[in-house]
C-alpha cells in the first residue's frame, strides 16, 4: 500500500504571506506532505511557496480536495483543472472528495467515476474521500471496487476517537488521515495529557500526535510558528505504553468539532 507521508502539514484557515512562510517552514523542517483544497482559498499561495522553496516538486505529496458544489461530472473535472493551474502543477499525489454530496444532490456514482476519471488522466496520482461514513464508505468500494480509494481523511483527535470509522476504513484497506489531531488546540489544557507529556519531556500536543501515529492514523497538524512545525514533527518520536494509551482512550466524548449543517448522517 502507498505511504503517505506522515505527518502532514495542513493549510486550513491560512493565508496569504504567513501561509507561505509557515508552509516553507514545514518542508525546510523536513515535511514532505502538504494539505490544501479548494475551499481553503490558498491553493496559489500553496504552489507559490513549494515553488519557493529548495525541495523538488517531486519529493512533495500534495492533495487537494474538490468542493461539494463542484462534484457534478464535467464540472468535477473543471475544477480540478482550475486547482492544478492555481497550485501550479500538472497532477496533485492526492485529490479528496471533500464531502459527500449533501442530502445525495449528485449520485455518488457520478461524481467517484467522475474522480475516477481524473486520475485516468494523469491529474491525481491517488485519489480518496474526506468526511465519509461507514456507509458511504461501502457504497464507494462499491462502485471503485477494493483498493482503488486511498484514504478517507476524518476529524479524530482525543475527544472524538471515531473508533468505529477507523476500523472499518482500515479492515476495508483505506487509511485514515486524522484532520484537526489538537482539537483546535483544546489539548493543551487536558490534564491527562500534560501528566503524560511530563513523562516524555514533551508538550500535551506532541502527545496527541504521538497518538495518533500510534494507532496507525496519518495526520495533518497546522501551524504558523515554527518552533511548533518542528515540535510536531518531533512528536512522531515518541512511543506511548499501552497504559499510557488506555488514559488517552478514556478522553473520548465524542465532541465534534467539524459540523457544518451539510455534513452526513454520522454513524
Amino acid at each position: 500500500m502507498t505511504r503517505i507521508p506522515n505527518p502532514g502539514f495542513g493549510t486550513f484557515r491560512l493565508k496569504d504571506e504567513v501561509l507561505k512562510e509557515s508552509v516553507k517552514s514545514a518542508l525546510a523542517a523536513g515535511y514532505r506532505h502538504i494539505d490544501t483544497a479548494q475551499m481553503y482559498g490558498n491553493e496559489a499561495e500553496v504552489g507559490e511557496a513549494i515553488r519557493e522553496s529548495a525541495v523538488p516538486r517531486e519529493e512533495i505529496f500534495l492533495t487537494t480536495k474538490v468542493w461539494h458544489d463542484r462534484l457534478r461530472p464535467g464540472d468535477l473535472e473543471a475544477s480540478v483543472d482550475e486547482s492544478l493551474d492555481r497550485l501550479g502543477t500538472s497532477y496533485v499525489d492526492l485529490l479528496l472528495i471533500h464531502w459527500p454530496s449533501p442530502d445525495g444532490e449528485v449520485q455518488m456514482d457520478d461524481y467517484l467515476n467522475a474522480l475516477k476519471a481524473v486520475q485516468d488522466a494523469g491529474k491525481a496520482t491517488h485519489i480518496g474521500v474526506s468526511n465519509f461514513t461507514r456507509a458511504h464508505i461501502d457504497q464507494a468500494i462499491g462502485i471503485l471496487g477494493e483498493g482503488t480509494l486511498l484514504t478517507n481523511q476524518v476529524e479524530v483527535h482525543p475527544y472524538l476517537q471515531n473508533r468505529e470509522l477507523v476500523a472499518h476504513c482500515q479492515a476495508r484497506g483505506i487509511q485514515v488521515t486524522a484532520y484537526m489531531p489538537l482539537a483546535v488546540g483544546k489539548v493543551m489544557q487536558d490534564e491527562t495529557l500534560k501528566a503524560i507529556a511530563a513523562d516524555h519531556d514533551a508538550n500535551p500536543a506532541q502527545i496527541a500526535l504521538a497518538w495518533i501515529q500510534a494507532r496507525g492514523l496519518v495526520t495533518i497538524p497546522s501551524s504558523t510558528s515554527a518552533g511548533h512545525i518542528q515540535s510536531n514533527l518531533a512528536a512522531f518520536d515518541i512511543t506511548l505504553s499501552d497504559e499510557e494509551m488506555a488514559r488517552i482512550a478514556e478522553l473520548d466524548r465524542g465532541e465534534r468539532i467539524a459540523d457544518p449543517d451539510f455534513a452526513p448522517a454520522w454513524d
